[in-house]
């Protein structure tokens, strides 16, 4: 016992590490000492109390064993030291016994947390509001709450050297393919790192293009998507301190669909979806078709409206080209300036940037009229496209138009999109090709660019290659 003592103190460093606790109690009924070790800053000194140190201490009976006075969610004893300390940093209490060589593991965790609250970048008019938070158990509850079927499986990996998280594999286990199952698992387990602490640096680690423009996993803060895509065949991840999951594998179609698609009614859904599909191409090709139209292409704007432009443009100094990316990096600056200071004085810089700044930039002729009317419709449309990774790659994407329009007109839009799409069909997400089911084609549910009403979406995604191809009958 007093190796095993010294052990866990040297180990947790103590006395220097002021949230290490050690409780020494004598068990009457065991007529035993016994020591507690644990972190107080994780553990529920409530349920300590009540679950351990008093079943311990007042409970006489001479014929209990140690199992049958605690009261903990759960005791376990640890194969080996190493097991023991990684558990004790998760949450659990330690115990050692008198003339026991064991260390019991007794569950009484409770890691600071939030309530849930509502979804923030995900907004829905109809439907659930709830959204994850920054606890895997809670998340994990979320959606046994929407999925209560024997087969849901939330399965825990370890990842890091030394932060020793665990990522929780969720999939329905008699849908899911085993090899994607399988192929994430690995994924996670080959990871060499001492630290990963959330879900946003584990995407990095295991997703298959980290160079990409484009993400092949899609990144959700609802578990009603997830519960969707889980009973599709999907995989989800979920981890500590991640206020979200990730979904796999994730498709070209995947970026434009949206739970509320399927709260509203088919012909409403399908609405919505059309509206994101005419954003994305006014996000990217707006600025870039203003700058080959009024470069190369002047003869399509009617007379009276390029005399206007050009009436406007007299006394700006710089190229159309020039102009554009002043406002399109301006425009940048004011979005992020607006989502990083405090939300306070947000809608305050908002006004300033958009309204006070533009003007001023007109009235000094640094830029046109029309070029704030152009920049202004293209970053607005920007914002119908809710997912963080793809609406980074719309973004970043609409610079190489611009500059492709800057130099050979409509010549280079098309130039940079034959490129574009040329290296969108070669990213696969997990071995799915990125614009599948569409090409190549597969067998779906329907459900891609326009949905069906639900009483006909009857099988899977094919690409998946779920054990359970149909979804009725």
């Amino acid at each position: 016992m007093k190796d095993l003592t010294e052990f866990i103190k040297s180990s947790f460093h103590y006395p220097n590490n002021k949230d290490f606790k050690i409780r020494e109690v004598f068990i009457p009924s065991l007529k035993r000492t016994a020591q507690l070790f644990f972190l107080e800053t994780i553990v529920d000194s409530q349920e300590l109390e009540t679950a351990i140190i008093r079943p311990l201490t007042l409970d006489y009976s001479e014929s209990r064993t140690l199992q049958s006075l605690i009261t903990a969610k759960s005791i376990e004893i640890a194969s080996d030291r190493k097991d023991a300390l990684t558990k004790m940093v998760k949450g659990s209490v330690g115990l050692i016994v008198e003339r026991d060589k064991n260390i019991y593991l007794l569950n009484v965790t409770k890691f600071p947390k939030r309530s849930i609250g509502k979804a923030e970048s995900e907004i829905v008019l109809k439907g659930p509001k709830e959204a994850f938070t920054e606890s895997a158990s809670d998340n994990m509850g979320l959606i046994r709450k929407r999925i209560l079927n024997e087969n849901l499986v939330f399965e825990n990996v370890t990842v890091g050297n030394i932060s020793n998280n665990d990522a929780v594999i969720v999939y329905l286990s008699n849908v899911a393919n085993a090899n994607l199952i399988d192929s994430v698992k690995k994924r996670i387990k080959e990871i060499q790192s001492d630290g990963v602490i959330n879900l946003e640096i584990l995407e990095q680690y295991i997703e298959d293009n980290p160079k990409s423009l484009v993400a092949t996993m899609a990144y959700t803060e609802r578990p009603d998507r997830v519960a969707s895509h889980i009973d599709q065949g999907y995989v989800a991840i979920l981890m500590e301190n991640s206020s979200s999951a990730l979904l796999l594998p994730t498709t070209f179609w995947s970026f434009f669909h949206s739970v509320e698609d399927h709260y509203l009614r088919m012909p409403y859904g399908n609405y919505i979806r059309i509206l994101r599909v005419i954003a994305l191409l006014i996000a990217m090709l707006t600025s870039a078709s203003y700058v080959a139209i009024t470069n190369f292409h002047s003869e399509m704007i009617p007379p009276d409206l390029l005399l206007a432009i050009a009436g406007a443009r007299e006394k700006v100094p710089f190229p159309i080209a020039v102009e554009v990316l002043i406002m399109e990096v301006a425009f940048e600056l004011i979005r992020e300036a607006g989502l990083r200071i405090p939300s306070a004085i947000g809608p305050t810089i908002g006004i300033v940037g958009a309204l006070i700044l533009g003007q001023a930039a007109v009235e000094a002729n640094i830029v046109s009229p029309i070029i704030i009317i152009v920049v202004a419709i293209s970053g607005l449309s920007s914002f119908l496209i809710s997912d963080i990774s793809f609406n980074f790659a719309v973004r970043i994407g609409r610079f190489g138009f611009i500059l492709g329009a800057a130099t050979f007109g409509f010549l280079g839009i098309m130039g940079v999109l034959v490129m574009g799409l040329s290296y969108l069909t070669t990213i696969k997400s997990f071995g799915v090709p990125f614009f599948a089911p569409m090409t190549p084609q597969y067998r779906s549910s329907g459900d891609t660019i326009f949905r069906r009403i639900v009483q006909n979406e009857l099988f899977r995604p094919a690409f998946l290659k779920t054990k359970r191809p149909r979804r009725k009958g």
